[in-house]
């Protein structure tokens, strides 16, 4: 493609690295990306998707902004309290990098929209805040045989992995099999989480949908990184399917979303 001069000047950065260049940042205008979730994780890894210049961004999220959500999710302020997270987060997009293209998604991602919404993108990235979100967008990805970015917090620990069993590698249920029983594991509203954490776990996201987007470095399929930041402590533990995985496992039982 032939870039304009502001392009060229807003991208200059991306294009003269040898791994990206002008051809990687003509493929990240033209990819489109799914975010679930404009909130902690959402924020950073929504600003720096639009940043890079990802061309069509959508966003799914059915909350509103509320003062407590300020302390991490940096893509909302004291003027959009009370508004749609995914409203806020589009006007934010749109003021960042006009070159981006944002498909707002006032909803909660169930089993009845979740493989008509993967459909229609390339890479999913999951900033959601609940497990069954979780298993449901690990479960839809693998039948919709899209690439899944997935990462998670609570206080001052992350974790971020890449899901691609369609093609290769583990899948989410090859790790943690069923969710855990409610109330088992805190949410951030209830057990709390160190804001900035979600711009370092976001941050590293964001990365690795990029890295998918351009077919570069080593993807974190088949490997879940997990930070400590109280610590400074950084974990990559590999992961091998599971062949036992009902989901993409040898003798399978799950073939739809009908579970959820």
């Amino acid at each position: 493609m032939d870039f304009t001069d502001t392009q060229l000047h807003r991208y200059s950065r991306h294009i003269i690295l040898p791994d990206v260049g002008g051809v990687g940042q003509e493929k990240l205008l033209n990819s489109k990306v799914l975010v679930v979730g404009a909130g902690g994780l959402g924020s950073p890894l929504l600003l720096y998707l639009a940043a890079a210049g990802v061309g069509t961004i959508g966003v799914v999220d059915d909350d509103v902004v509320d003062l407590s959500n300020l302390q991490r999710q940096i893509i909302h302020d004291e003027s959009t309290l009370g508004t749609p997270k995914v409203e806020s987060a589009a006007a934010r997009i749109q003021a960042l990098n006009p070159d981006v293209k944002v498909e707002a998604h006032k909803a909660r991602i169930t089993k009845d929209n979740a493989l008509d919404l993967i459909g229609r993108y390339d890479v999913v990235a999951d900033g959601s805040d609940n497990f069954g979100t979780r298993f449901l967008l690990n479960d839809a990805c693998f039948l919709a045989r899209k690439t899944l970015v997935s990462a998670a917090m609570l206080r001052f620990d992350g974790q971020v992995s890449t899901f691609k069993a369609h093609e290769s590698g583990p899948c989410y249920r090859c790790i943690f099999r069923e969710p855990p029983p409610r109330g088992l594991v805190p949410s951030c509203s209830e057990g709390g989480v160190l804001g900035a954490l979600a711009g370092v776990v976001g941050s590293l996201q964001a990365t690795e949908v990029l890295k998918e987007l351009l077919g570069i470095g080593e993807s974190l399929s088949g490997s879940l990184l997990m930070l400590d930041t109280l610590n400074a402590g950084y974990h990559r533990i590999t992961v091998k399917p599971d062949p036992a995985c009902p989901l993409c496992g040898t003798d399978r039982t799950l073939h739809d979303l009908s579970h959820h």
